[in-house]
């Protein structure tokens, strides 16, 4: 593992950072493919119920670091498959490993850093933190997720307001419109997290696999469907009857 990449372990708690605060922790393809292998690593160990993801310094990340490229051409706007193949990777093993994700954003979060954000279960920001969808204000189209996963949150219209006009917004207009979970001051962002992650780990394991099985097919599903799939799927829940000693 590279140190662009920090893994902190405590307990079922996996800490995952991105560490190239000089460059605003932007993205380069090794950054995804020990990101992809880390999260990898985290999925298939049963003991991680709460992954953070986080960055160091002043940002989450700037974006995709496209000096990084070199002299590759970027045809039609794509960043290509030196990116784009860890990156859907990175954002599919976020969005179904077993764990919870929670993405901890401190500062700014770009393009693809925010599509790497909202693959994540949970987002809790700083109120000053900047977003920005910059796709269009660089000739670039996307290809980790954002169209398909910033309507689900917000609403087509806010959507294509956000990255038809590419603007910055801060933490606390992103709660506001439903694109993450929460935004607080940063001097609180810490213990907001550790907040959010202990709520999380005083619940069922098993009920929080279940739910996010069940919420991650209801955006892939019409009601109808979705509705069948979640009387007829099973899920191993085993602290059913401990949890319940006290009220039968």
């Amino acid at each position: 593992m590279t140190d662009e990449i920090l893994i902190e372990r405590d307990d079922a708690v996996a800490t995952i950072t991105l560490n190239r605060p000089d460059a605003l922790n932007a993205i380069t393809p090794d950054m995804l493919g020990t990101l992809g292998d880390t999260l990898e690593s985290l999925a298939a160990d049963d003991g991680v119920r709460v992954v953070v993801l986080t960055g160091e310094g002043r940002a989450f990340s700037a974006g995709v670091d496209l000096k990084a490229l070199g002299d590759r051409a970027l045809t039609d706007g794509k960043v290509g498959d030196i990116l784009d193949l860890p990156a859907r990777r990175v954002t599919e093993f976020m969005a179904s490993m077993p764990a919870i994700t929670v993405a901890r954003v401190n500062g700014f979060c770009f393009t693809g850093a925010l599509e790497l954000a909202l693959a994540c279960d949970i987002v809790v920001a700083a109120e000053e933190a900047r977003f920005g969808d910059t796709h269009a204000k660089f000739g670039l189209r996307p290809t980790w997720g954002m169209s398909q996963r910033l309507p689900r949150l917000i609403g087509i219209a806010a959507a294509r307001e956000l990255s038809y006009t590419a603007r910055n917004f801060t933490g606390a207009e992103a709660a506001a419109m439903g694109m993450i979970a929460k935004a607080v001051p940063l001097d609180e962002l810490d213990g907001a997290v550790e907040e959010t992650v202990g709520a999380l780990l005083a619940n069922s394991i098993g009920s929080l696999r279940a739910y996010k099985d069940l919420y991650r097919e209801s955006l892939e599903q019409d009601l109808a469907a979705g509705l069948r799939y979640e009387a007829s799927t099973e899920y191993p829940i085993a602290d059913t009857a401990e949890r319940l000693t006290d009220f039968r």
